[in-house]
């Protein structure tokens, strides 16, 4: 099985695991798809993680020796089954526990946010393979990074270590390795404490004003956007201020 799926509390783990350098063909990245569409539709799971088996690869990308061609379908999820998942509401942590390249860079840039083990590196080498990292590199990287770095890292393949991806704000943790995992089920079981139906609304809302100005943004927001309505008529946007009154914590209902 090239792709794991295990339950940490409300925090959903998806491995995988696919010897030796987690290469993805046309399968694997419905499989993927398959494990992020499990963390939509659970209710008892509020934040994901993906990571790769083994510490050498998180992913080493789209499988080379699949003899599978350059535009194949990979699923309703794109690449990898979430670099095209616009529609999932509930965050994804990348715990990158070694090299990153191609596709499986590709993977982490699509996920919310980023742990990486402090040995791991990225890269996107597909224009000296003839090809362009068009499952989300060629656009997410410049969003991520100065566009003098994207565009050197776009143009060389050349790769990113995980000190320098921290020094460019492109990471949340660096840890050292072995400890990727355990770190990200930390962070993530801190963000599934928070009100599940808020932090939908806030993916929302950044999907919706993503490139707009301040002003527009706001009237973008205020224009009836379902998910952040739904906060604002919701009982857990009552039970958060009355618990902090009564100083004790939330119990989230997600209605």
């Amino acid at each position: 099985m090239s792709v794991r799926v295990s339950q940490a509390g409300a925090v959903l783990v998806i491995t995988l695991d696919r010897p030796k350098a987690n290469a993805i063909d046309v399968a694997t990245s419905r499989a993927l798809y398959d494990a992020f569409v499990r963390l939509r539709d659970d209710d008892s799971a509020r934040v994901g993680i993906v990571t790769g088996a083994g510490e050498r690869f998180f992913s080493a990308g789209w499988d080379l020796k699949a003899d599978e061609s350059v535009d194949a379908d990979h699923g309703d999820g794109g690449f990898a089954g979430l670099t095209e998942f616009f529609a999932l509401d509930k965050p994804v942590l990348a715990a990158v526990n070694g090299l990153a390249l191609g596709g499986g860079f590709e993977l982490a840039l699509a996920a919310d946010l980023i742990v990486v083990a402090e040995h791991a590196e990225f890269a996107l080498p597909e224009c000296r393979l003839g090809i362009v990292p068009d499952s989300g590199g060629v656009l997410r990287l410049p969003k991520r990074l100065p566009a003098a770095i994207a565009n050197e890292l776009l143009f060389t393949g050349d790769r990113l270590t995980a000190a320098d991806a921290a020094r460019w704000g492109l990471v949340n943790r660096v840890v050292p390795s072995g400890t990727e995992v355990d770190a990200a089920v930390e962070l993530a079981t801190r963000i599934s404490e928070s009100a599940p139906l808020a932090v939908a609304a806030i993916k929302e809302i950044g999907r919706a004003t993503t490139g707009l100005s301040i002003e527009d943004g706001f009237a973008r927001m205020r224009s009836g956007l379902p998910g952040y309505e739904k906060v604002l008529r919701s009982d857990d946007a009552r039970e958060g201020p009355r618990a902090f009154a009564e100083r004790r914590s939330p119990q989230w209902t997600g209605r």
